[in-house]
């Protein structure tokens, strides 16, 4: 059986188990709000995994279905097994919404800054694809895409912008009781401190881009087991991996860019070369290529 199913069987079993205790005790307590989310345990590194692909901004270039939209989430999932980058801005009126740009211009046929508008008035527009193609999708709330992700076993990093704090985000997580099916995105080592003083329950993704990044990793408080390491979006030496592999943590590889683009130019040979140097994770703007050309199926 495929890792990515083995991961979602982990995550359905959890939340069955939840369920029967909601019935003996419907009181929600703080112990059940910081229950350790079960992607600690099934992201572990293990040599026997399958790669996994993590879908970059929930998909981009695909005609028709813009990034950071959820029935763009829905499209993909339909048809390989995947995780999902997404993005997290926030609106006038506090509500957490899917968006990468602090303007609409690009993404929906919207025009100024997303935080000028409400929830409800951000409805009024929608959004386009990479193409500049106007498609019948709304900007979806964080909610509501939490809520597909719980019901469907899909896992969901979490990249906040700039107009959000990880308090609003880890709150919301808690709210939904999310935990299962949510990692954190962070990119330095102050970033992952704040997250894991917020979530100490939560999966981080945390930048460990050389043996420095590293280094300041594994000696903060942070457990190696809350740990999902970003390596960059170019190459490091196969040693290094690893590396960071020995301490029990998965490796991701940001091929976005770059990196996709060399290997669409090779044949998507590339993509084979790199996980045999240790990639664990895939970070990527062309999912299908990638589960085509390692042979990740559903």
């Amino acid at each position: 059986m495929k890792h990515i199913y083995i991961v979602l069987l982990f995550i359905g079993l959890i939340a069955c188990k939840d369920q029967k205790e909601e019935v003996v005790n419907p009181t929600k307590t703080n112990a059940l709000a910081q229950k350790q989310s079960a992607l600690i345990e099934a992201f572990k590194y293990n040599p026997e995994d399958e790669v996994i692909i993590s879908v970059h901004r929930g998909g981009k270039g695909l005609k028709n279905y813009p990034e950071n939209c959820l029935e763009t989430l829905k499209y993909i999932n339909d048809s390989i097994p995947a995780i999902y980058e997404i993005d997290i801005a926030q609106t006038r009126d506090n509500v957490l919404v899917l968006m990468h740009d602090n303007t609409l211009e690009r993404t929906t046929t919207g025009t100024d800054r997303l935080n000028k508008y409400t929830y409800e008035e951000l409805q009024a527009f929608n959004l386009v694809d990479d193409y500049g193609n106007k498609t019948a999708f709304k900007i979806p709330s964080l909610k509501d895409v939490l809520l597909w992700a719980k019901q469907n076993n899909v896992v969901l990093t979490l990249d906040k912008k700039k107009s959000v704090s990880f308090d609003a985000i880890v709150a919301l997580v808690k709210q939904l009781e999310a935990e299962d099916v949510s990692i954190i995105i962070t990119y330095d080592i102050k970033q992952a401190t704040e997250a894991y003083a917020l979530a100490p329950n939560l999966l981080l993704s945390v930048s460990a881009r050389n043996q420095k990044e590293l280094d300041w990793l594994l000696h903060s408080k942070i457990p190696t087991q809350n740990m999902l390491a970003f390596t960059g979006t170019k190459l490091s030496p196969n040693d290094f991996y690893k590396k960071v592999q020995s301490y029990g943590i998965k490796t991701i590889l940001g091929t976005l860019g770059n990196l996709d683009k060399q290997a669409e130019a090779k044949g998507e040979v590339p993509y084979i070369i790199w996980k045999d140097k240790g990639i664990d994770v895939f970070a990527t703007d062309r999912p299908f290529a990638v589960a085509k050309a390692l042979n990740i199926k559903k």
